[in-house]
């Protein structure tokens, strides 16, 4: 049972009343007992709450940056109808709109009632309840329950860069061969003769099939496919630091998705790596390119900051330990110079003797706007800290590409396409 406000209001009222003409104590025994009359007549009246059939239906994964929608179907199975509020608790950081709407379905009958899910965070929301209060004809109580009806829904990243892998791919299909033009680099694979073009390569020339024509003659190369491409992803304390809107490894993320969406297209296989005191394999199934980037988002749905350090000799064990063959691994980490010289350094060399390294780190906005504002002296005391983070990044690159190690880092905004880019460009010049 529950009490309106409508039924608050009435007895308000009759307080009042009871001032204004109290005689003798005997409007206070009226008022009482004409309101109890009404909560009774209310009770009895108003449809039934058990007898309703409460069900949901709608998505069961979305993306963080998407609209989730969801909803509750409600059947009267009851002799009355049923005229009252239905709420549908979800977590706060669900935020469904709206929370609370009003029912009113006659007996016999069902009614569906649409909301929508703005998630917060990357994680599996789950709704248990429905909370039914049907109200009776005078409005003053109500018959209160609730239905379990538990429903999931299971909120995948958000992928901000995916208004950019049609430009990706389009750079692809000119690797690839799809298009007119051809790319030669060591280890690209012979894939047709076409005569001679203004702004050839010579060294294409193929003296042999020239020499039964009467045109010069060259070889058209394409990009080796089936490749492989291990995506470790640092989910140590570093990764925890926010940049821009998000954290490091939502950049993170975000990138690996788009890189991974593209190598799918151009036939090479992806992997994924977790990292940070463990490292965890995720499973990315897929049985064709299409479905390789929502396998991508269902397996980095879980991935969420450690505040541990992370344990580079296990990462490089089980790098060496799961890819025999050459691969490219790119590691999404930081570039701050202890996490470098302390943990990657020293397990550096077994990696970049078998595989292709690139190393991705988003750089901090924060810290490159500080270096612009010198208006008092702690804007130049920021700066200057500033300018001391950026020299030491710039040395740490540095010390990788002598290395062997391909380095990308930028800003947010530009982080994912230009790790992209460095896909593409290594497939260009032959070194997958």
């Amino acid at each position: 049972m529950a009490l309106t406000a409508r039924a608050a209001l009435v007895a308000l009222c009759g307080v009042l009343l009871v001032f204004v003409a109290p005689l003798g104590g005997l409007m206070v025994l009226f008022v009482e007992g004409l309101l109890l009359l009404g909560i009774v007549f209310d009770l009895m009246l108003a449809g039934s709450v058990r007898a309703l059939h409460v069900s949901r239906y709608g998505d069961t994964a979305r993306q963080l940056d998407e609209s989730v929608s969801v909803g509750v179907v409600v059947v009267n199975n009851g002799t009355r109808a049923v005229r009252g509020v239905v709420r549908d608790a979800w977590p706060p950081s669900a935020r469904v709109k709206p929370a609370r709407q009003r029912l009113q379905v006659p007996a016999g009958e069902r009614r569906r009632l649409p909301a929508a899910l703005q998630p917060t965070q990357r994680k599996e929301l789950v709704a248990d309840r429905v909370t039914v209060r049907s109200v009776g004809p005078l409005g003053l109580a109500a018959r209160q329950g609730s239905h379990v009806a538990t429903w999931r829904v299971r909120v995948l990243p958000a992928f901000p860069s995916r208004d950019k892998l049609p430009e990706k791919l389009a750079k692809l299909q000119l690797l690839d061969g799809r298009t007119a033009a051809r790319v030669r680099g060591e280890g690209t694979e012979f894939d047709s003769l076409r005569e001679y073009v203004e702004g050839d390569d010579a060294r294409s020339i193929d003296w042999r099939a020239t020499a039964r024509r009467s045109t010069v003659v060259v070889r058209t190369w394409r990009p080796e496919r089936d490749r492989r491409l291990l995506l470790v992803l640092d989910t140590g304390r570093t990764s925890a630091a926010r940049v821009g809107d998000g954290t490091r490894l939502d950049v993170a993320i975000d990138a690996a998705l788009l890189l991974g969406a593209l190598a799918a297209k151009a036939g090479d296989h992806v992997s994924v790596l977790s990292a940070d005191a463990r490292t965890h394999g995720l499973s990315v199934e897929a049985a064709s390119a299409e479905n390789t980037l929502p396998a991508l988002l269902r397996s980095m749905a879980g991935l969420h900051p450690q505040l541990v350090e992370t344990d580079a000799h296990a990462m490089a064990a089980t790098v060496l330990r799961r890819s025999r063959q050459r691969t490219l691994l790119v590691l999404f980490t930081s570039l701050d110079e202890a996490v470098i010289h302390e943990g990657l350094l020293p397990v550096l060399p077994s990696l970049t003797a078998r595989h292709l390294v690139v190393v991705a780190a988003v750089a901090d906005p924060v810290v490159a706007a500080m270096t612009h504002h010198l208006d008092d002296a702690r804007e130049i005391y920021d700066a200057a800290a500033a300018a001391e983070t950026l020299a030491a990044t710039r040395r740490v690159s540095a010390l990788l590409r002598r290395l062997g190690v391909v380095v990308v880092s930028t800003l947010p905004a530009d982080f994912a396409g230009a790790v992209a880019d460095s896909y593409l460009n290594l497939k260009a010049a032959g070194r997958l």
